[in-house]
């Protein structure tokens, strides 16, 4: 069990501040205050008034992505959402959720019988039966890279795809790249189609030719890459650009295996900047969105939600984070050295 004495030896300060920090006492800095309560969150440790408050109750559903460990791509975004709840004395209860479970209670008998009073959904597919309900839902509910059309209860959240898949594109092109390949998650995923629409916006843009031999769908996970690359690169991908960190990765490690040369012959882009981003060799150039922040705007918006404010869409803006898996195209190079 976490204690008080935990959380100073953490931060290295007194457990008197600590306490203070967690029982808002006046005599120190909102700043601290926030720094000790954020960890106190992150480290697992509930306060004497979040354990009485028990009829504000909101559920967070995982399905499809890792969340448990630091490092997964759900744990941070979890952390920022439950951060920023605790604040407003809102309980969160974490829900594993397959579509077997789905399919024994629809989701509105499901929020109403276990006196949640919204719902924040992530890494649904759009076939999952709750998607299908969620289209007439009276209960606030927020989605993490899907969209309802015409439900005022019900809003999206995410990163910009189209301003990162382009930061990343316009990248690549000023290092000569014409021949930029998409190696996507699955057609089942929202995020998917929407990368892929980013993608193909981005490439008219550039005025480059969409290829569809050069656009690949899989899985979000690493082992998938094997199957596409050599397809790829046979149609004459001199880059990928991946739909994640995972699928860019298994594109790094299967170069490896068959002795191709990254960025001296293949640049790699992925999407999500995991730690493993800057851990693998060479480290991956990707397009970064930060996950804390996605769970804080997922906390604000189902907030408003539940306020009757009719939230639709609520995007963070992404950033490029360059790194040595991307360089120069050998045609460029031999151009430059004649």
């Amino acid at each position: 069990m976490i204690t008080i004495k935990d959380i100073a030896n953490r931060l290295g300060i007194a457990p008197s501040t600590v306490s203070k920090g967690l029982n808002d006492a006046n005599d120190i800095s909102p700043e601290l205050k926030k720094l000790v309560l954020d960890t106190a969150i992150e480290m697992g440790y509930v306060t004497k008034r979040m354990k009485k408050e028990t009829r504000k109750r909101l559920c967070i559903f995982v399905e499809n992505m890792q969340y448990e460990m630091p490092g997964d791509f759900g744990f941070d975004i979890i952390l920022g959402f439950k951060q920023a709840a605790v604040r407003d004395n809102w309980e969160v209860i974490i829900v594993p959720m397959t579509p077997l479970l789905q399919l024994h209670d629809p989701y509105d008998r499901y929020m109403v019988k276990n006196n949640f009073h919204g719902g924040f959904l992530i890494g649904f597919a759009l076939k999952d039966p709750w998607i299908t309900q969620l289209a007439s839902t009276t209960i606030p509910t927020v989605l993490f890279d899907n969209y309802i059309r015409k439900n005022p209860n019900v809003a999206y959240v995410g990163t910009d795809s189209f301003e990162g898949i382009d930061l990343a594109v316009d990248h690549l092109t000023k290092l000569g790249h014409t021949k930029i390949a998409l190696l996507n998650g699955s057609p089942d995923s929202m995020v998917t189609v929407n990368r892929y629409d980013a993608y193909a916006s981005s490439m008219q843009s550039h005025e480059l030719e969409i290829d569809e031999k050069l656009v690949a769908y899989g899985h979000y996970v690493e082992d998938s890459a094997k199957y596409h690359l050599p397809t790829l690169i046979k149609n004459g991908a001199t880059a990928i650009l991946c739909g994640n960190d995972l699928l860019a990765v298994g594109v790094i490690r299967e170069c490896e295996r068959l002795h191709i040369r990254i960025p001296q012959e293949l640049s790699v882009v992925g999407f999500d900047n995991l730690p493993i981003a800057e851990e693998i060799s060479p480290a991956l150039t990707t397009i970064s969105q930060n996950r804390i922040d996605l769970g804080r705007n997922s906390y604000a918006s189902l907030y408003w939600l539940i306020a009757k404010v009719p939230i639709s869409r609520s995007l963070l803006r992404p950033s490029l984070i360059v790194r040595s898996s991307t360089g120069t195209h050998m045609a460029m190079d031999k151009t430059k050295n004649g």
